[in-house]
């Protein structure tokens, strides 16, 4: 049995409280699963690559076949699709297990065994199989990488009405972080999101809510 280590990421001062959740959920599953990490790896680097973050290259050479690291979610270990794709494969193929709390799907485990289930398929059903496998992760990746993409533009737009202040009542949106606006995206496309957990999570109220809301569903048209 190999080692577990764990990984935290957060790449903006909008990020800071990530930290708080990412360790809660680190430790919370550590408990469940009744393991001790190795080496706790943490830094504030963006997720565009994986060759400018020191401590997630420290982590990627001390790897051993059967080690295993686990991320709160699949945007702590990347936000890039093709290079995360790579890197995943990588590790895959090195032996190594990879857990992502949130993203259980793509969790290695889980991709494992359907990589296995296709190995057992005859050649046409194994060959679609596989193909269905790498999209569920490239998917994943995507999505990851659409959201960092968002979020900066989302974050540059934020500085440039600052700026302008044209007409802008002043606290009118002081509280649409981008955190948040990406929660509103998430409940936006899944209904399964409720606004009364928003609510909690940003100590806002319901009208405020319903504000941001209405805000980001004209930003999207």
């Amino acid at each position: 049995m190999g080692n577990y280590y764990s990984y935290m990421r957060i790449s903006t001062d909008q990020e800071k409280q990530n930290f708080n959740r990412q360790i809660k959920s680190l430790s919370r599953y550590a408990k469940e699963q009744d393991i001790e990490y190795l080496v706790e790896f943490t830094e504030e680097k963006s997720a565009k690559n994986f060759t400018e973050r020191p401590q997630f290259q420290k982590l990627d050479k001390i790897l051993q076949k059967d080690d295993t690291v686990v991320f709160k979610d699949i945007s702590r270990f990347t936000r890039e699709a093709e290079n995360g794709y790579k890197k995943y494969m990588e590790w895959l193929n090195r032996g190594i297990n990879v857990v992502f709390i949130d993203n259980p799907t793509v969790s290695s485990e889980y991709i494992k065994q359907m990589m296995d289930v296709a190995q057992a398929q005859d050649l046409v059903t194994r060959t679609a199989m596989e193909g269905v496998i790498k999209l569920l992760l490239i998917v994943e990746l995507d999505r990851a990488e659409q959201q960092r993409i968002y979020i900066s533009k989302a974050i540059k737009d934020g500085i440039a009405a600052s700026n302008k202040r044209s007409g802008r009542k002043q606290g009118q949106f002081d509280k649409l972080t981008p955190e948040l606006k990406t929660d509103i995206q998430a409940y936006l496309h899944d209904r399964s999101i409720k606004q009364v957990d928003l609510m909690k999570k940003y100590e806002i109220s319901r009208n405020t809510l319903k504000k941001y809301i209405n805000h980001e569903k004209i930003s999207n048209n």
